[in-house]
């Protein structure tokens, strides 16, 4: 019984100190927050806009590129944030991404011109696809293998926080009132920023063991194996600093190859699964199914099914596994836009669709709440666990730039893609990234479940096109600088 006792206060203890990681990895997924603000600003604020809340008009191609030019901008944030991730640190580039982001909303309140509007857009994009780099990243660095799924899928619950938030604020307030609310939010961002460490793992690329030391320390507590811990962080980036190599070579091993294929192809079928589709067209669908109510009530509503959906994913990615949420997650999507696809291919050949003017409906809910469950969080999760720490940070960049650049493309030319080949064949391509998604998952994407970075690697064939250095000056010395 005693020694029952002792085995539960250990693992109260080892409960207790891991509060510290999700309280950072909620202030950093702020983030992802920020993120959600810019991407659903345009849905509350393109009817007020063409109302003409703004001083000049706006046409309907204008208010495309709007919406487009926030993913254009988080492309461009992507390969800069690569390049000074490392260098600046993540906590500071994650406060001064709050500068492009204030500036780019001053510019959406004071705006002049549809040009204004648009540069705004392109600075807020900007951030927030750099965010969407460091972010996972630096979740990544701070979790235990226990609950570093957990803490990866913060991002995409905030992410779908903000869209809901602007959904709220957008029924409540006009377009510059919006906008200042949305400004206000990367303000405090910065304050709350300040509490909480930068990853050990930054410390230790650096040299500064110490500074490491205090930042586990933080975020494993005072029961934590803390030296034992740093000991193996140092040996990993030991390995890598033998094994480094010129970046471009870098890309070419095993384990860097496959770890991008599975990178692009999770973001591609993230977006071409129809995701965005499905929120685009949720107030046609909600009408064209017969029902009564508010566009605004029925936007918000979808809004919560996400957050909420996100929120459970959070709750059980450790337990069930990333591969388990992907595949349901895709298999149930194809069924779903299916389903829409052909509820509209008979409403446009004239057919009675009264009876079954529910599917639609169901199918849009259904599909929104498996996407939150598994394609929507978990790829911003993944790319933070399968790349070789020697191209990390360019390689999530490669991602993330993949994935603004899918969301370009959908926002964009989504509605011209309906023009052409009718929204019942547009939802059946989805339904076809979708089953080709199902036999990606099954086939390439490896479960990290519980799995260590190392671990993940030699899944992936680290180590398999290596071979050892044989010159002196590829030592490191682990107790001190590299």
């Amino acid at each position: 019984m005693t020694q029952r006792a002792m085995e539960e206060e250990q693992q109260a203890r080892i409960g207790n100190q891991k509060w510290t990681q999700y309280l950072a990895a909620f202030i950093a997924t702020i983030g992802g927050f920020i993120a959600g603000t810019a991407l659903g600003w345009t849905a509350p604020a393109g009817p007020m806009m063409k109302n003409n809340q703004y001083s000049f008009v706006i046409s309907i191609e204008s208010l495309a590129w709007i919406g487009a030019c926030m993913p254009l901008g988080a492309m461009l944030g992507c390969p800069v944030t690569a390049g000074l991730v490392d260098k600046l640190g993540r906590k500071n580039m994650m406060i001064m991404l709050c500068i492009p982001t204030l500036v780019g909303w001053a510019m959406m309140i004071w705006a002049e011109s549809v040009a204004w509007i648009c540069a705004g857009r392109l600075l807020t994009g900007f951030a927030s696809g750099s965010l969407s780099v460091i972010v996972p990243l630096y979740t990544s660095e701070i979790a235990e293998k226990e609950i570093r799924g957990t803490l990866g899928t913060y991002f995409q619950l905030q992410v779908t926080g903000g869209i809901l938030f602007t959904y709220v604020i957008g029924s409540y307030f006009d377009i510059f009132g919006l906008t200042i609310i949305c400004a206000i939010i990367p303000i405090a961002y910065v304050a709350l920023m300040v509490l909480i460490p930068e990853s050990p793992n930054f410390h230790l690329m650096k040299g500064n063991v110490e500074k490491a030391r205090l930042s586990l320390r933080y975020f494993r507590g005072p029961y934590g194996t803390v030296d034992q811990e740093l000991s193996i962080m140092q040996d990993s980036l030991a390995k890598t600093e033998r094994e480094r190599v010129p970046l471009m070579e870098a890309f070419q091993t095993t384990s860097a190859k496959r770890g991008l294929f599975i990178g692009l192809g999770v973001m591609l079928l993230q977006q071409f699964s129809g995701c965005n589709a499905v929120i685009f067209y949720a107030t046609f669908i909600f009408k064209e199914a017969g029902s009564a109510m508010e566009p605004n009530t029925s936007t918000i509503i979808v809004g919560i099914m996400s957050v909420i959906a996100t929120y459970v994913s959070t709750l059980i990615v450790d337990r069930l596994g990333r591969k388990i949420l992907l595949l349901s997650s895709i298999i149930i999507m194809a069924i779903c836009t299916l389903l829409i696809g052909a509820f509209f291919y008979m409403k446009a050949n004239e057919y009675d669709v009264s009876s079954i003017g529910f599917i639609p409906l169901t199918s849009m809910c259904v599909f929104i709440i498996l996407f939150s469950l598994g394609f929507g969080p978990i790829p911003w999760m993944l790319i933070g666990e399968i790349f070789p720490a020697q191209i990390k940070g360019t390689a999530c960049s490669v991602a993330c730039m993949a994935n603004w650049f899918f969301a370009f493309i959908v926002t964009k030319f989504f509605s011209s893609l309906v023009s052409a080949i009718h929204i019942y064949n547009t939802f059946w391509l989805f339904t076809l990234f979708s089953i080709l998604g199902t036999f990606f998952v099954i086939c390439i994407v490896p479960e990290t479940k519980g799995k260590t970075m190392d671990e993940i690697q030699e899944m992936l064939g680290a180590g398999s096109d290596l071979t050892p250095p044989t010159h002196a000056n590829a030592s490191i010395d682990t107790k001190g600088k590299f």
